[in-house]
């Protein structure tokens, strides 16, 4: 995948295993959401039915839907949907507010964190509509990255170094934090995946100006307690 702006357009290029590979997309704007004309697509989700970006600078959300095979659509086809209900976006020049994305693992709903507010939505794919998921006062900051696992959401936090991990009701309503993870070796991680019994991150370092040595790393946490 490959995004650059085009004037007040982005757009988005994606090669994926299919007929279709490197089709170019202009992704919609949408006046009536837009925060200064900027926009920053952060983070992706990819379900069976479709591909889900986030825009950081803007209130909505990119749908790019799949064939039944992971088919690429026809430009027309892609969506810019508006988010709703709770979800509220703090303006503001390079103010961070959707960040990381997951799905359940039907895809019927999705789950956005907002940076800024420290708050987590569940989320309608086609429509939009954002729920504020309850956490009983607790926040989720500088929340990036987004993980599931099982009945557990882990979110990174990346400029606070630990990961929260929010074990969710079945509806997705309510999360509890039951644990955070620390680890000397974090350095701003940013994302995370999960293979075995174990989480690895990657380090952003936003905290050092990249040159040509600078050093990056992945980190891996074992979920053995």
């Amino acid at each position: 995948m490959a995004f650059e702006k085009e004037n007040t357009l982005f757009s988005l290029t994606i090669c994926a295993k299919s007929s279709k590979c490197g089709i170019h997309y202009i992704l919609p704007r949408l006046p009536t959401v837009s925060f200064g004309g900027r926009s920053h697509l952060n983070d992706v989700i990819v379900t069976r039915q479709a591909a889900y970006f986030t825009n950081s600078f803007e209130k909505v959300f990119y749908r790019v839907p799949l064939g039944p095979k992971g088919e690429l659509p026809d430009p027309a086809e892609v969506l810019a949907v508006p988010l709703s209900g709770d979800f509220v976006q703090v303006p503001g020049a390079f103010v961070f507010n959707s960040n990381g994305i997951e799905a359940s693992e039907n895809g019927e709903r999705l789950v956005i964190v907002n940076s800024v507010r420290g708050e987590i939505y569940r989320v309608d794919p086609l429509s939009g509509q954002a729920d504020l998921i309850d956490l009983g006062g607790e926040s989720v900051s500088f929340g990036d990255g987004l993980l599931l696992r099982g009945p557990n959401l882990f979110v990174v936090r990346n400029q606070l170094n630990q990961i929260e991990v929010v074990e969710m009701d079945k509806e997705w309503s309510t999360g509890t934090v039951v644990d955070t993870i620390t680890n000397p070796n974090f350095r701003i991680p940013t994302t995370a995946a999960t293979f075995g019994n174990a989480l690895y991150l990657v380090n952003a370092r936003f905290n050092v100006a990249p040159t040509p040595d600078t050093d990056y790393e992945a980190v891996r946490v074992s979920l053995n307690g």
